[in-house]
C-alpha cells in the first residue's frame, strides 16, 4: 500500500480525526480488527450514556478512561453527535423556597474570599423542591465546598426550620468538625432562625450569609441542585414521598458521592477526592 499523495499524512488524519499512532495501528490490523474496535468504543460510550445521561464530551472521555479505555477526545464527540446523545433537559418549574423577609438576624458573607485546602472548612447549605405525582414536597443539604461531597440531607413534606435542622445534625453527626468551620447559606429563615444558629455556634461554627437577591454567592449548592434535578430527578415519576426518599438516598449516597465523575475535583468522585486529600495529608510534603 503506497502513502504517496499530495497533502501530508499528518493533515489527512487531522481530518478523519483519528491519530497518526491510530492510522498505523489500522494499517497493520488484520481486516475487520478496526471496525470491530471501533463498534466497541461506540457501545460502551452508549451505556454509559444510559448510565449517565448528562454526561458531556469530556465527562465522557474520563469514563472511558476509568473503565481502561484510551479514546481520542474528537472521536468520543463525533460518536456522541453521530448517536445524539444529548443531555437531558426539561423546562423549569420554579417553587419559592426561601423567605428572606423577616426580622431575624442575617450575617455578613465570609465565604467569599477562602481559599480552600481540605474538607471541613467550608460547608454550604440550600433547599430546593420535588415535584411528586400529587404534592411537592422539600430537600435540604449541606455540602462541604472542597469535596462537593453531600454530607447532611432531609427530605420532608414541610420546609420549615425540621427540614434544614435535620440535614445540619446529619453532617455534623458524620464529620464532627474542628472549631472554626464556615457555615454559608442564603438568608432564608430556615437559616437565620435561633435553633439553627445555636446549633452551629454550639459546634464552633462561623456562620455565612450570601446577599440579598445572590444566587451566584452559593453558586456551589446550585450546581449540586441543578445536577440532582438533571441526573435524577427529572428522570423519575415518583409516586409519594417513601419512594422519592429511597430512591434520592440511592442517588445521593451511592451514586454522586461514590460514583460521578466532577469536573472540579479532577473528574473524580467526591469520595476518592477526599481519600486522596487524606493520603496526601499523611504523607505530608
Amino acid at each position: 500500500m503506497s502513502l504517496a499523495t499530495p497533502i501530508p499524512l499528518q493533515r489527512l488524519c487531522a481530518l478523519a480525526e483519528v491519530s497518526r499512532a491510530g492510522f498505523y495501528r489500522w494499517r497493520h490490523a488484520p481486516l475487520g480488527q478496526e471496525e470491530s474496535a471501533g463498534m466497541d468504543v461506540r457501545d460502551e460510550i452508549q451505556r454509559i450514556a444510559l448510565e449517565w445521561p448528562c454526561y458531556g464530551w469530556r465527562r465522557m472521555r474520563a469514563e472511558l478512561r476509568e473503565r481502561g479505555w484510551t479514546v481520542n477526545h474528537k472521536r468520543v464527540r463525533r460518536i456522541m453527535r453521530e448517536d445524539n446523545l444529548l443531555c437531558i433537559r426539561k423546562r423549569k418549574f420554579v417553587v419559592t423556597t426561601t423567605d428572606s423577609q423577616h426580622s431575624r438576624q442575617v450575617y455578613p458573607n465570609l465565604a467569599a474570599g477562602l481559599v480552600l485546602t481540605g474538607i471541613n472548612q467550608l460547608w454550604v447549605a440550600d433547599i430546593t423542591y420535588i415535584r411528586l405525582e400529587a404534592e411537592f414536597v422539600y430537600l435540604g443539604v449541606v455540602i462541604d465546598a472542597c469535596s462537593r461531597r453531600v454530607i447532611g440531607w432531609a427530605l420532608d413534606r414541610t420546609v420549615e426550620d425540621d427540614l434544614t435542622l435535620a440535614a445540619l445534625r446529619m453532617a455534623l453527626e458524620l464529620r464532627r468538625p474542628a472549631p472554626g468551620l464556615v457555615h454559608h447559606s442564603d438568608r432564608g429563615s430556615q437559616y437565620a432562625s435561633g435553633d439553627y444558629t445555636d446549633l452551629l455556634k454550639a459546634h464552633g461554627c462561623q456562620i455565612s450569609m450570601s446577599h440579598k437577591a445572590s444566587p451566584w454567592e452559593n453558586a456551589a449548592c446550585e450546581s449540586w441542585m441543578k445536577t440532582l434535578k438533571y441526573e435524577e430527578v427529572y428522570r423519575q415519576e415518583y409516586r409519594d414521598l417513601a419512594e422519592a426518599r429511597v430512591s434520592i438516598e440511592q442517588f445521593i449516597e451511592k451514586v454522586y458521592n461514590q460514583k460521578r465523575l466532577h469536573s472540579a475535583l479532577g473528574y473524580r468522585p467526591p469520595v476518592e477526592f477526599e481519600k486522596t486529600l487524606a493520603a496526601a495529608a499523611e504523607t505530608g510534603p
